[in-house]
């Protein structure tokens, strides 16, 4: 009898259930999605039991699609969100709604933080800088504003934690989720009674943390009959979906590096010890591959400008596509391929929300520069392609300062355009590959944690049975001349504008 991997990826907008085989097919996938309740500006949540709901029905459905049954699934694992703050109590029941990882509202208890330690040690000790996207600073934020419910919280868990709790009755996490709440030594891989002292947090409301690949523990007979899983079944303790993501793109070991390309995109590698970058740009996480960290870099708005492009500037590619039943993508592409390299001068500014890395400035905006009476649309169309790759290639430039990066494995939706992953390779310096599945890396990394954590595979190098390089971009030296040159311009443009993003900031 077949045995499969059961893997849910617990994102923003739903629950991804997806099927595969321990030869690394892709059997079938069922996403539910959920609702997010965005208020008050900046805040964020969501409800616990929508994502418990959605994991249900997910589960039903897909071994329903998949004509499968529950005594074939050999293990779940999990990836999810990462950053929320879910507080429940000794039962498990969620006190209040989790705030996810773009609420912002605990800029108060931030700043409490940043009052007793210098910004550097903190870096030095969580990999990360004090922010009220973290779980420590929202907890703070319950703590001073809701003390009812701080009383009676007994751990806070992130989104895929809760789910685990639900399907088997324990409440832990894993590191790579313990190092995004900001309260993890990742020097130590223990909870960091410096900075839990500091906070004014009681650190037992921190739930366990293990190994990604340890075995959390079965699916109880409840939750059998809720999922439609066999009860007894193992289920992996799983991990964050970034660095999920990681183990499903064979970032598995040093010398390894990818960019995802969505509506955000980042810039993530393997190491063996934590990336201090001086001016504290780039962040620091726990690899699910055990032993391994995860550095990254994030942009706030690389799909997501890129959208905003189609939407705002190429109405005529939209129609021409509906009339050709192809992609408006297609077609914009087609027309920035006819512009040569350096967008005839002219330069995109990608800061649409403001930015992360490189510059963390919330203030920063979008911005075109170098516009002249012969500057045609085509021009402008790559240009923003090519502001989004030269902020990335900051990122990449940051990470070689302290590693060797060779090549670069990319995925996410902007990953299909040949047109951007050549203009990436000639940014970057190093050839581009593409992989034969762009969109599923998280939930294929979840797939392989459990299947190594239930003793299915040996070891992580299965990754490569479920993915291969699909296509290879490399560098054209012409091309490459160009950005090079180019590059301390488009930085030089964004240093020059900060005084007028904090004048129009205040304006607003």
């Amino acid at each position: 009898m077949a045995k499969y991997l059961l893997a849910h990826d617990l994102g923003t907008s739903g629950n991804k259930a997806t099927l595969y085989t321990t030869e690394g097919a892709l059997v079938a996938s069922r996403t539910c999605p959920y609702d997010t309740r965005y208020f008050n500006g900046n805040w964020a949540e969501q409800e616990p039991r929508d994502w418990w709901s959605a994991v249900c029905r997910s589960t039903r459905e897909l071994l329903i699609e998949a004509r499968a049954s529950a005594s074939q699934v050999a293990v779940v694992a999990l990836s999810g969100q990462m950053m929320g703050c879910t507080p429940v109590d000794r039962e498990g029941n969620p006190l209040r709604p989790s705030m996810l990882y773009c609420d912002q509202r605990a800029t108060r208890q931030a700043a409490q933080v940043l009052s007793k330690i210098d910004p550097k040690s903190f870096y030095a000790i969580a990999g990360h800088r004090v922010s009220a996207s973290y779980a420590l600073e929202k907890l703070m934020w319950i703590r001073d504003h809701e003390p009812e419910i701080y009383a009676r919280t007994y751990k806070t868990l992130c989104a895929k934690d809760y789910i685990n709790f639900r399907l088997t009755g324990r409440m832990a996490t894993d590191y790579s989720d313990a190092s995004g709440t900001n309260a993890f030594d990742l020097n130590t891989f223990r909870w960091s009674e410096k900075i839990v002292d500091l906070a004014g947090i009681d650190g037992e409301k921190f739930p366990e943390a293990l190994p990604s690949t340890a075995i959390l523990g079965t699916v109880t007979g409840c939750a059998a009959r809720e999922t439609g899983l066999k009860q007894g079944t193992p289920v992996a303790v799983g991990g964050g979906d970034g660095s999920c993501a990681g183990v499903g793109v064979g970032c598995i070991k040093p010398g390894t590096a990818y960019n995802y390309l969505g509506s955000s995109s980042w810039v993530a590698l393997t190491v063996e010890k934590p990336i201090v970058d001086r001016e504290m740009r780039t962040m620091n996480w726990a690899h699910c591959v055990p032993g391994y960290l995860h550095p990254s870099g994030t942009m706030q708005t690389a799909g997501s400008s890129h959208a905003w492009l189609k939407n705002t500037l190429c109405q005529t590619e939209e129609q021409q596509a509906a009339a050709r039943g192809v992609s408006p993508y297609q077609l914009i592409d087609e027309a920035v391929e006819r512009v040569p390299a350096g967008s005839n001068g002219v330069l995109f500014l990608p800061y649409m929300l403001g930015e992360r890395t490189p510059w963390w400035n919330p203030n920063a905006r979008g911005a075109f520069v170098g516009l002249g009476l012969a500057t045609r649309r085509e021009d402008m169309l790559r240009a923003v392609i090519e502001g989004i790759t030269m902020n990335l290639g900051i990122i990449v430039n940051i990470f070689r300062a302290h590693v060797p990066i060779d090549a670069i494995t990319v995925i996410g939706g902007g990953a299909r355009s040949a047109v951007w992953r050549q203009i990436m390779a000639d940014v970057y310096g190093c050839p581009v590959q593409s992989l034969n599945f762009l969109e599923e890396a998280t939930s294929m990394g979840a797939a392989v944690i459990g299947g190594v954590a239930a003793g299915l595979f040996a070891d992580f190098e299965v990754i490569h049975k479920f993915v291969s390089v699909d296509r290879t971009a490399v560098p054209n030296a012409e091309n490459r001349e160009v950005y090079s040159r180019l590059m301390p311009v488009f930085e030089k443009t964004y240093r020059s504008l900060v005084e007028v993003f904090d004048d129009l900031a205040k304006l607003n």
